[in-house]
């Protein structure tokens, strides 16, 4: 269905659905890339105020990607809440922005966070693509989604980290030792999640009795992850290993998950047999989700019905499928993919916020690896920017690693100590059950502060015998 407006005395038209929610969404290169950016900041405009006027019950009967040919979409339409989407059925695109900016002033989490399985993925993003970064901020703070497995995750005044110990060979000092510089100051409460140099069932398995043994020992109230294909994690529970949580990277078209080497049957196989465990002691979310816009487009699986479809909105139905199983966890790599995808700093801040913002409207407990490649063009000052701006927004969690640079996976995230930093700066704790592990072994002064310790504190000396 074509849609036009004029501006100026310029007539702008629009194909198709994709068509206008590709030309409304804010400069990114990945668009330029496929070939479906708006052209110039008034064709953008134009494309924005026609995608306002669109009711979002369009987005019901008007399919981006085919039902019949693509099982995510069927998964969200078959699965659509008709009474969770009641109070916001006869609105815009528009109003719905404006509803959602209203309840955020009056501070309603409630009505906001209820909708999540009411809203599709093409909702959530084309309102986003209407949205000032302020906008983001505002609504996704008052979007509760809390989650559980050892710790619980999602509460207010609250931002855990994912403790990232890679390795270059997966050598176990190596790993420990990260996990060492982690823990003491104060990471690891999201989860405590290794990226395998190998996708070996073997190493997998290594990898997740020593990190089980750290946490037993010291009864740390966390959950570790290798983040090991899905089928990989399959074997290791087939061999008893301790998996805490499935782990798979996931895309927004079923020709994308394919070339994830991924289906929604076997998603729903590998969650099984770790909810079967039981490990659990506060809650029973036992998957993790990565995404990162670009993905679908690298994979060349951004196709719909009428041509390529714009990537935020393919990052949004990534986490359409993300919901249905329930995550503990869930994070969009935003700077990871490369410039080809988002170009420079702006962008990465933008698609950050989006992520974010999209992720906890759809009901996902949403994080960020906070990013970038180094022949992107962003630096440390870029990432600093998007950290606040998320823990301003009620982010989840973030992803930290020691110094900052990965060695195994070569690119830049946030250090250890840039997430103490955000959470000093904006009055942010870790998760409860991990900040009370904390004060146990003495790592918080009487301010509640991770305290600088010395190598012969007792609670260093504690720490490092794991290490042994």
């Amino acid at each position: 269905m074509r849609r036009r407006t004029t501006l100026g005395g310029h007539t702008y038209e629009f194909a198709s659905l994709s068509d206008l929610l590709a030309k409304a969404t804010p400069a990114r290169s990945g668009d330029v890339l496929a070939g479906v950016a708006a052209e110039s900041q008034a064709q953008r405009v134009a494309a924005q105020v026609v995608l306002a006027d669109v009711p979002l019950a369009t987005f019901l009967d008007e399919q981006v990607v085919g039902y019949d040919e693509d099982d995510v979409t069927r998964l969200v339409l078959d699965t659509h809440d008709a009474a969770a989407f009641a109070p916001v059925a006869s609105l815009t695109v528009g109003e719905f922005r404006e509803w959602l900016l209203a309840r955020a002033a009056e501070r309603d989490e409630a009505a906001i966070s209820a909708l999540a399985r009411g809203l599709t993925p093409e909702m959530v993003a084309a309102v986003s693509k209407l949205m000032r970064n302020a906008d983001l901020v505002a609504v996704a703070r008052r979007t509760r989604v809390v989650t559980g497995l050892r710790s619980t995750l999602g509460l207010p005044g609250r931002l855990a980290s994912r403790l990232q110990p890679n390795h270059p060979t997966d050598d176990p000092v190596g790993v420990t030792a990260s996990i060492l510089d982690g823990l003491l100051h104060g990471s690891g409460d999201a989860v405590i999640g290794i990226n395998p140099a190998t996708d070996s069932p073997a190493q997998t398995v290594a990898l997740l009795e020593l990190v089980d043994a750290v946490i037993s020992r010291y009864e740390i109230p966390t959950q570790s992850c290798v983040l090991a294909h899905v089928t990989t994690t399959l074997r290791a529970l087939e061999q008893g290993a301790p998996v805490d949580l499935v782990f798979q990277s996931v895309a927004g078209t079923q020709a994308g998950n394919r070339g994830f080497g991924v289906t929604l049957d076997l998603l729903a196989e590998a969650r099984t047999a770790a909810l079967e465990l039981g490990r659990g002691t506060v809650g029973r979310n036992v998957t993790y989700f990565e995404t990162g816009q670009g993905s679908a487009l690298s994979a060349d699986a951004h196709h719909g019905v009428d041509g390529p479809v714009d990537q935020q909105t393919l990052e949004c139905r990534a986490y359409g499928v993300a919901r249905h199983f329930d995550p503990l966890l869930v994070n969009t790599v935003v700077g990871f993919i490369g410039p080809e995808y988002l170009y420079d700093g702006k962008q990465v801040i933008r698609a950050g916020l989006e992520d974010h913002f999209c992720g906890k409207l759809l009901g996902l407990p949403m994080g960020v690896d906070v990013c970038y490649t180094n022949h992107t063009d962003v630096d440390g000052d870029d990432t600093d920017t998007l950290t606040l701006l998320l823990g301003a927004a009620g982010c989840s969690f973030v992803i930290a690693v020691p110094g900052s640079d990965d060695v195994m996976l070569h690119y830049q995230s946030l250090s250890f100590q840039d997430v103490l930093t955000a959470r000093s700066v904006l009055d942010l704790r870790p998760a409860p059950e991990f900040e009370a592990w904390l004060a146990r072994m003495d790592l918080l002064d009487d301010a509640g502060r991770v305290r600088e310790l010395a190598a012969d504190a007792p609670a260093a000396r504690a720490l490092l015998a794991a290490a042994r």
